[in-house]
Parts: C-alpha cells; sequence; structure tokens
C-alpha cells in the first residue's frame, strides 16, 4: 500500500488540521538548532554584497537540482542568464538559451515573487520554463501539461523484471490531489501552529509524491522547498543552497522517499532526514560565509604594493583552499611560471611578511600555509 491509499492521506482528508503525522518531540531540537542557525547567518550576512549572494545560491541551487536527476547543466551559460535576469552587470557575457534563460526565469519567479499565491498555472508556468519548446533534450518533454493517463512509476532493473520504487496517485484523481495540496500550501503560510520549516518538508515530499508531472517533479519540489524558506524568512535573497546539501546526500534522499513513500502517513523519518540536511545546507554557508570574512581580513592587513603579481596569484590559491596541506617550492614555480630559485626567494619573503608560515616536515617535504594570525583580528 503506497501512502496514498491511506485511509488518512491529505487528499482524502481536506478539512484535516494537520496533513501528515509527526514526532513533535523528535523535531524539536533539531529545529531549535535551525532556527539558532538561521539568526546567525542573516546576521552575518549584513557584511556581504547580498545581490552577489542570490545570484550565486540560485545558481548553485539551478546546477545542483538538475545534477540530482543526472542532468549536467553549463555553469557560465546559466550564470549568464541569472545575471541578466537579477540586472547583475558581469564582465563576460555568455550566449544563452531558451532554457538557461527558462531556468533563470522559473527560479527568480518563484523566490523573487515569494509573497505572491501558488496556483496550478504558476506550478505548469515554471514547468514550461524548465521544458522549453527548443530544448535540446533528446528526450522530449511538453512543458506547461500535466502528465498522461499511463501509470506513473519510478523504477529501476531490467526490462523484463523491473522494480517498482514508486507509483503515483492515477491520472483521474490527479487534479484533486494538486488542489488539495495548492490550497493547503497557501493557507499554511500563516498557520502559526505549523513551524515554517517543517511546512518546507511536508511541501517537498507531498509534491514530490503527487508525482503530477511527466518530468521534473523532483526539480519543481526543490524549487517549492525554497519559495517556502523564502516565505519563512520573509525575503527573496537566498544565502544557501539546499540542493547542494540533498546532491551530496543523493542516495539517501531516494532512499527515505521510497521508504517514507511506502508507509503509514507519519513522516518523521523524512522530516528528520530533510531538518538534518537543511542544517547542513545552513553550516556550509555559515562556514562560507567565514572563510570569505578571513580573506578580506588577510588583504585589509596586507600591504600588497610589496607583493609581485605572482605572489598575490599564490596567495589568493592558498586562501580559495588550493594546495589544503600547504604548497611547496616546486608547486609554487608551477603556479606562478616562475624558476625554482625565484620561487624560493618569493617564498621567503611571504614568511618574512608574515604572510605565509612553514610547516614542521623540512627539506622536500617543506610546505607553506596561510599564517593564521595574518587573517585574524
Amino acid at each position: 500500500m503506497w501512502i496514498w491509499q491511506q485511509p488518512d492521506w491529505p487528499g482524502r482528508q481536506h478539512d484535516a488540521p494537520q496533513v501528515f503525522r509527526f514526532d513533535h518531540m523528535a523535531l524539536m531540537p533539531k529545529l531549535r538548532e535551525l532556527h539558532f542557525l538561521q539568526g546567525i547567518l542573516l546576521g552575518k550576512m549584513g557584511v556581504q554584497n547580498n545581490q552577489q549572494a542570490a545570484l550565486d545560491t540560485m545558481l548553485a541551487n539551478i546546477l545542483t537540482s538538475s545534477a540530482i536527476e543526472g542532468e549536467q547543466l553549463n555553469h557560465s551559460v546559466v550564470r549568464s542568464s541569472l545575471a541578466r535576469k537579477l540586472g547583475i552587470a558581469e564582465l563576460q557575457s555568455v550566449a544563452a538559451t531558451a532554457q538557461s534563460d527558462g531556468l533563470a526565469a522559473m527560479v527568480t519567479d518563484a523566490i523573487g515573487n515569494w509573497q505572491q499565491p501558488l496556483t496550478l498555472e504558476r506550478l505548469l508556468q515554471w514547468h514550461s520554463w524548465l521544458f522549453p519548446t527548443d530544448s535540446s533534450l533528446l528526450q522530449k518533454v511538453q512543458g506547461g501539461h500535466l502528465r498522461g493517463n499511463e501509470p506513473m512509476q519510478v523504477v529501476s532493473g531490467k526490462i523484463d523484471r523491473p522494480k517498482v520504487h514508486f507509483e503515483a496517485p492515477p491520472r483521474e484523481v490527479l487534479e484533486g490531489e494538486l488542489n488539495c495540496f495548492i490550497d493547503w500550501f497557501n493557507r499554511s503560510r500563516d498557520d502559526t501552529n505549523l513551524d515554517p520549516l517543517l511546512r518546507a518538508g511536508i511541501a517537498h515530499f507531498w509534491f514530490i509524491t503527487i508525482h503530477s508531472l511527466e518530468d521534473g517533479n523532483g526539480r519543481l519540489a526543490r524549487l517549492l522547498t525554497d519559495l517556502a524558506l523564502a516565505q519563512a524568512e520573509h525575503q527573496s535573497i537566498r544565502f544557501y543552497a539546499m540542493s547542494v546539501a540533498i546532491l551530496e546526500r543523493r542516495s539517501s534522499y531516494y532512499d527515505i522517499l521510497e521508504q517514507s513513500q511506502k508507509g503509514d502517513t507519519d513522516i518523521t523519518a523524512w522530516l528528520v532526514w530533510f531538518l538534518d540536511t537543511l542544517a547542513a545546507s545552513l553550516k556550509q554557508a555559515l562556514a562560507d560565509i567565514d572563510q570569505t570574512l578571513q580573506k578580506t581580513r588577510f588583504w585589509q592587513r596586507l600591504d600588497q604594493t610589496q607583493l609581485s603579481k605572482e605572489q598575490v596569484k599564490v596567495l589568493n590559491r592558498l586562501l580559495y583552499g588550493d594546495f589544503s596541506e600547504g604548497i611547496s617550492n616546486s608547486q609554487y614555480g608551477k603556479v606562478a611560471k616562475v624558476s625554482p630559485a625565484t620561487a624560493s626567494r618569493h617564498l621567503a619573503q611571504l614568511v618574512e611578511m608574515g604572510c605565509l608560515v612553514k610547516t614542521a616536515a623540512g627539506g622536500r617535504s617543506t610546505r607553506y600555509v596561510i599564517s593564521m594570525q595574518q587573517t585574524a583580528y
């Protein structure tokens, strides 16, 4: 029995005060941690370029959400479409495609217009942008339409012995299922008894379980998650990309969905996974901000007029996390394109200036790392 066949499935309980069951006590510690992390992140973002942060986050979400489904997008092309959509000037403009422009339109509409209600027309418009008519995909998907009458199954294995991981509700009940979901999504936004982060997790699971489209259900479910999180924070600027964390947990993502879709309407296990993954994305965003601040402090304390362009190049590589164990004399020479003697002299100067310190290993194993004293307040 699939979850949507359960007698208390929300599609059959339109007036139910709680659409799914879950263990509040098990989720409360995770919710407290998440709200704490959100507060820290929003506070730290005051020192960042918010417009650029929004572009980077949206781009990461688009690229990784597609990668979860096995589709690799062109980073530069999608970035160019997003920048134009957001009105951000880029040093190098790349020719856009119908697909990249559609993806940019889809994400900016969902997040930028977070105050607008969700409608079936809006969902289908996102789907049209996701699958434009002149898309280069080998398997054409008709964007902007609900799935057809064929049974919708998620299968794997051999053709003669397929394994059915999930089967969606039949086509004849699809409009009713979607209307129930959309009505709940709009009403629940003002539900003070439902934590907005739980609402995001429920929306993700519910929409992907309905599986209303021929393709793109996962990507739109993750887009709805971003919309719900934007509504939770009352702002369109996204500072963290949850799809990045989902991609890193791709196998467990599909496992927990399958497990939950085969169970009853208690989705505690799914919500635990969702909140843990959301926490990972927030922690990564905080780590990225700290790294950016570290780089800023480093250059603020340094007189760059005393450095050669080769030294600046190597320092930037080290600050961006390259050569995690430190850079050797020979590696410096290759990166800076200088002789071994010049590399030794440059490194000695950087140590003398307090930019770098030697690691404990000596001889040919000598490595140089960024001086933490230089980056600290």
